[in-house]
């Protein structure tokens, strides 16, 4: 099945160059299916290509999948056109009655702040509250996912002594897990953070469960069946070129940066990456949508009850 997303969105051109089944909203309204209402709480400054990112994926799925674009309701982004904010996106505030099947928070360049001292700090734990009750199924991204476990467990992030870049190399700890069926013994993911949370720090008695582990860049995926959450501490929804993108950023502001490991061929930042994860993050993807779809109650009305 297509995804749902408004008819001038930046990403439907792209999507459908890449393949990927949008609809129309029109047409959408004359199917006689319950599709999959899904929030996206946008933290990235680049949320053109971010929106595109996670509709990549959610529109990969065999379900109808409805895309909300939810923003900060004070915060002003500055990194994208003001017609493009008001266009797409809504509010928290304007959403925050509706009902979620599942709703994704992502990440953002701020996780060298601490918590408290980001700006819509206060809103976003209060969206964090509200899931518990308008949402079936949260998924949380990399800063997002530091953001949550805090919120919900005081685990504390830490400072690295340098920027953790690159494409690593993870462990499926729990095959059986329904997020993780069909995934392999070993596979890549790229991660770019300056933070890390730490495995000595997840309380042992909340019931959280370690689903995915790097032996270079620790934890990376965790389940909070209490909270109906998952934690995913780095990129797996990232483009061919995103690190890339990242790496000449930094090189062009003077900005102190290495190569992203394991990531250009030869380690030569001339020669075009290959994508070992792209794969994964479908699958990924995939699972959690089925996961939501085989639970969610079929009233929206409902979930939260």
């Amino acid at each position: 099945m297509p995804i749902k997303i408004p008819n001038d969105l930046p990403a439907t051109a792209t999507l459908e160059q890449e393949g990927v089944m949008v609809m129309s909203e029109e047409t959408a309204a004359r199917q006689d299916i319950r599709p999959l209402h899904i929030g996206l709480l946008n933290l990235m400054p680049t949320k053109i290509r971010t929106e595109t990112q996670f509709a990549r994926l959610l529109g990969a799925t065999p379900l109808q999948v409805e895309l909300t674009l939810v923003k900060m309701t004070n915060h002003v982004p500055k990194n994208t056109p003001n017609d493009h904010i008001i266009a797409f996106y809504r509010d928290w505030e304007d959403v925050e009655a509706q009902k979620f099947d599942g709703f994704i928070i992502t990440g953002a360049p701020i996780e060298l702040l601490e918590f408290s001292d980001v700006t819509y700090w206060d809103e976003l734990e209060r969206i964090f509250d509200w899931t518990q009750s308008n949402v079936h199924s949260s998924f949380h991204i990399c800063w997002g996912a530091q953001a949550g476990l805090n919120h919900f467990h005081g685990v504390p992030k830490h400072t690295l002594p340098k920027k953790l870049f690159g494409v690593y190399r993870h462990k499926n700890l729990k095959p059986a897990s329904p997020y993780l069926r069909g995934f392999s013994d070993d596979f890549s993911i790229p991660v770019s953070r300056w933070t890390e949370v730490r495995r000595a720090d997840i309380p042992t008695d909340h019931g959280l469960d370690i689903l995915m582990e790097s032996d270079e860049a620790g934890l990376c995926l965790i389940e909070d069946k209490a909270h109906r959450s998952l934690y995913m501490f780095n990129h797996v929804e990232y483009d061919t070129a995103s690190l890339g993108e990242e790496y000449w950023r930094d090189v062009k502001a003077n900005k102190p940066i290495e190569l992203p490991k394991d990531y250009y061929p030869d380690n030569d930042p001339h020669r075009t990456p290959e994508n070992r994860w792209r794969s994964h993050a479908h699958l990924l993807f995939g699972n959690w949508i089925n996961e939501v779809y085989q639970t969610t109650p079929f009233a929206l009305a409902d979930i939260g009850k």
